[in-house]
């Protein structure tokens, strides 16, 4: 990690607290980050305003760990997919358990990333923003040690990365984006169009072919046997480039997916790449797995198959309170969706908090969000009052980073040890 990677980081403690961060303690306003996290407040006697969300730091922590052990059981490099929290905080926790750097899907994100020293990007995604792409040239022109790895879709797509890029000094690494199948989203259809694309990439000076990706994920349909047929004509894609001589100029021959739902079956098939005629980095991508969740990936993770390599652990809980109980079976408290992830399940509820005692909230659901309202139906089970704190699980991790530019790390007793910061 770099000086200047190092001294970015530690502006982040000198940010000041204030209206732009919800749920942080009002009598906070003034302090720095750096000096309310030296505090240690209690997340809930310690001034925090409803609703707040928390990570939990040993919860973060299992998870880290988790990942960083399976890819290396697995012989995976690992670049998780940094758009899940887009937080650099988490990005150098990610890199110093092992990551090989980072995946992002936009260049808004690459400058972020790169304002916080990560020298290694795989941008899962055809860039031909000619504005963009000068500005990642510069970058790379500037700094020997940058390394970016971008996909490309499309001979169309060459030529105008070509027509943006020229006069650049270091070629643009790119791999060929397989398309996960007919219907599916982006990514070549055929291996003939990949060869074709392949041979624009070989026609240029501006772009240097260094490998096949694609996103197992978007297969239609997606079950155990076709997600591996998928994978392994995207590895038989890396074998015939290779045997073609189309890795020629490279170091090592880059093999990339992975997503969260599927990376078992990634591991299993990138186990069986045969000896080519260079090294092979095998690639893993996926992101959600740092908070993980308790709805949509709580489901599919693949930890769910292969219960003994471990399992992930939900690390959000958005903290609500009761505002209104008009009826005996509704409540609704004050956290809606400004707040909370819902774009794949609604939030579910977990805990009441009364009094300074934590208890299951038995007999209460979520059944709508308004826009600051969560519509909680309550049966005869139910103990619930006006002023409580509901404590609410998330699904789908990226969704919920993104509505919070500061999130309390908290321990498991409530005392909060850091803030993360985010850039969406």
């Amino acid at each position: 990690m770099s000086t200047e990677a190092f001294a970015a980081l530690a502006r982040l403690a000198e940010e000041r607290v204030d209206h732009r961060f919800k749920g942080l303690p009002p009598d906070a306003d003034g302090l720095t980050v750096g000096e309310l996290a030296a505090q240690r407040r209690n997340l809930f006697t310690g001034g925090f305003a409803t609703p707040v969300l928390a990570l939990s730091a040993e919860r973060l922590e299992h998870n880290l760990a988790l990942m960083e052990t399976y890819a290396t059981r697995h012989g995976l490099a690992f670049a998780p997919h940094g758009k899940t929290s887009m937080a650099p905080q988490l990005f150098r926790r990610q890199i110093d358990r092992g990551a090989w750097g980072i995946t992002l899907a936009v260049p808004h994100q690459v400058r972020v990333a790169r304002a916080f020293g990560v020298r290694r990007v795989f941008l899962a995604n055809e860039l031909v923003d000619p504005s963009a792409l000068r500005w990642i040239s510069a970058e790379l022109d500037a700094d020997p040690g940058f390394h970016l790895v971008c996909y490309v879709d499309s001979v169309r797509g060459v030529e105008l990365m070509d027509a943006a890029l020229r006069g650049a000094a270091r070629p643009v690494d790119v791999v060929v984006e397989l398309a996960a199948g007919e219907g599916a989203r982006t990514g070549v259809r055929t291996e003939e169009e990949c060869a074709a694309v392949a041979d624009a990439v070989a026609a240029v000076p501006t772009l240097r072919l260094v490998g096949v990706a694609g996103y197992e994920g978007e297969v239609p349909g997606a079950d155990p046997e076709r997600v591996h047929a998928w994978l392994r004509r995207l590895v038989a894609l890396a074998v015939g480039f290779d045997a073609a001589g189309r890795f020629a100029d490279v170091e090592e021959i880059v093999v990339s997916a992975g997503g969260s739902a599927w990376f078992d079956t990634v591991a299993d098939v990138f186990a069986d790449i045969p000896e080519l005629s260079l090294p092979v980095l095998k690639l893993l991508r996926s992101g959600a797995y740092v908070s993980h969740d308790d709805g949509h990936y709580r489901k599919l993770t693949p930890f769910n198959r292969v219960p003994g390599e471990g399992a992930l652990e939900p690390a959000f809980r958005l903290w609500t309170q009761v505002v209104s109980r008009p009826t005996p079976d509704q409540a609704f408290v004050n956290a809606g969706k400004r707040d909370a992830a819902y774009d794949l399940d609604l939030p579910f509820a977990q805990v009441i908090r009364r009094d300074g005692r934590e208890r299951p909230a038995t007999g209460v659901s979520v059944t709508a969000l308004s826009d600051q309202h969560a519509w909680l139906r309550t049966t005869d089970e139910a103990d619930l009052e006006v002023g409580d704190w509901v404590g609410l699980g998330l699904s789908h991790p990226c969704t919920s980073f993104d509505k919070w530019p500061l999130i309390p790390l908290a321990e498991a007793d409530g005392t909060v040890v850091d803030y993360i910061r985010t850039y969406f």
